[in-house]
């Protein structure tokens, strides 16, 4: 299992996890895990996913994950599982 870590922070506006669910379920991506608020009008979103579901490379689905940001106005950024815990080690 190839697992990654999303993260996507917005402007609060009807539809933002449908958005990012769909770009998720179009490149095949498995959710395995979900977190959400409402943090006063901002938006965030922590994501936990398997990207070994996927007819796409990694590269390639942080690609349409940030295009879709953008044009969405959010921030969208995705991780390797390895890459996240070497960060957060104390």
């Amino acid at each position: 299992m190839k697992k990654c870590i999303l993260s996507v922070v917005g402007k609060d506006k009807v539809g933002i996890t449908a958005g990012v669910c769909g770009v998720l379920a179009n490149a095949g991506v498995n959710i395995l895990d979900i977190n959400q608020t409402i943090l006063q009008e901002y938006f965030t979103m922590v994501v936990l996913v398997d990207i070994d579901t996927s007819s796409l490379g990694f590269g390639q689905i942080a690609e349409r994950l940030e295009n879709y940001g953008k044009e969405s106005g959010m921030e969208i950024h995705i991780q390797r599982e390895e890459i996240f815990d070497a960060m957060h080690r104390i």
